[in-house]
């Protein structure tokens, strides 16, 4: 018993000098292995850019063993570590330094002049868009002499500036005039249905409307009738004051009404997420409270809080974040997700790699990217419905 306690320590300790004669082998074998690495010229990369390790290698003595992805979301230096197997069929470490930078200037709405009544109260620099890519609070600023309580014209400049000291400026010309108070009420005005259909009608389109508790009680049959195609119906919003989403108080009645009758129906959401937690529970109470109807159209994130934009302390990049967060929540479940959109702020604010429902009103859409969806009036008259409803144009 003695020898074989003897024999098993003997070859335990053989196992530990042959493990560290290894370690220290290839220990020496790395040390001295051949390093040829050479990188790009330019490391300054810009913030949130897709790049992958290969991209910065011009050339090297080996193979990488993981083509990582970089992290380009903060700017500042970085170390980039890395191994590779080099020719010798030695893995060996490497490291070189980055600079990850910001080189987009501010954005800002393409206004040319303001107009306000005298006496105005508001916060003057929320009036223009003014948002940044990286920043969550860029310095937007006015420029020059005005008296909010003097009637006149004022020659001024809207700065922005970010914390890479990127600028955007542009010129205004801030129009103070007295209150009117005898000003007369502009007559509604109406589209009728039967009008956009005959007009816009085509093989690849289908022609739609938009409705929520401010259309009132809705004949479903006699919509059905008038010819409208499809549905997109708000569910509700979110937040409110107590942190609660609401339910549109007509939104029970008014998907049950378009199933009945067969009208295809698309969801939409009107959102004040302030980051991606508020999308994600958002999205999930939208889900919960559709998943026992028909829903054969996109559920759609609405987000439109631009007049106080500044307060909410976004970037476009955070804004983004929101939006795909609530899309992928959805899509996850079998849902097509979609963004709902005014034209301007989807050339301002939106990335371009979304399902678009764009509103614009007008005969004829100039927003230059693809889109899926266009509301094209917002004072539609249908029959079946006794107040006026948004139209909306599907493209196939």
């Amino acid at each position: 018993m003695k020898n074989i306690k003897k024999i098993i320590t003997i070859i335990l300790l053989l196992l530990i000098l042959i493990i560290i004669s290894l370690f220290l082998y290839n220990d020496y074998r790395v040390k001295h292995a051949k390093i040829d690495v050479k990188t790009v010229d330019n490391l300054d990369i810009e913030v949130y850019s897709e790049v992958k390790l290969k991209d910065l290698i011009k050339s090297i003595n080996g193979k990488l063993l993981k083509n990582e992805t970089i992290n380009t979301k903060k700017t500042g230096k970085q170390t980039i570590k890395f191994e590779y197997i080099n020719d010798e069929n030695i893995k060996v470490p490497y490291s070189f330094d980055i600079n990850i930078v910001d080189t987009t200037a501010p954005i800002l709405s393409d206004a040319k002049a303001i107009t306000l009544t005298k006496g105005y109260e508001g916060k003057l620099e929320n009036k223009i868009f003014c948002a940044d890519n990286y920043d969550d609070n860029p310095k937007c600023e006015i420029i020059g002499d005005y008296n909010l309580n003097e009637v006149g014209a004022y020659n001024i400049t809207y700065k922005a500036t970010d914390s890479s000291n990127n600028e955007t400026t542009i010129p205004l010309t801030l129009n103070i005039i007295e209150k009117e108070n005898n000003i007369k009420p502009q007559e509604p005005t109406t589209t009728n249905f039967e009008d956009i259909k005959n007009k816009y009608k085509k093989e690849n389109t289908k022609i739609g409307i938009d409705v929520s508790y401010h259309q009132g009680d809705i004949d479903f049959q006699k919509v059905k009738e008038a010819g409208v195609e499809f549905a997109f119906i708000r569910i509700g919003y979110g937040y409110d004051k107590e942190g609660k989403n609401v339910l549109d108080t007509n939104f029970i009645q008014n998907i049950k009404g378009f199933n009945e009758v067969g009208i295809p129906v698309g969801i939409y959401f009107f959102s004040y997420a302030e980051n991606d937690k508020e999308a994600k529970k958002q999205a999930q109470w939208v889900l919960k409270k559709i998943k026992k109807y028909k829903i054969e159209l996109p559920v759609v994130f609405d987000w439109e809080n631009w007049t106080n934009y500044q307060d909410y302390n976004l970037s476009l990049y955070h804004l983004n974040s929101i939006a795909n967060t609530f899309i992928k929540t959805v899509e996850d479940k079998g849902y097509k997700g979609m963004l709902y959109s005014s034209k301007n702020y989807l050339q301002y604010a939106w990335n371009d790699n979304y399902n678009v429902w764009v509103a614009h009103y007008n005969e004829n859409v100039n927003y230059e990217n693809i889109y899926n969806l266009w509301q094209i009036c917002d004072d539609g008259k249908v029959d079946g419905i006794d107040k006026t409803v948004d139209i909306d144009i599907m493209y196939e």
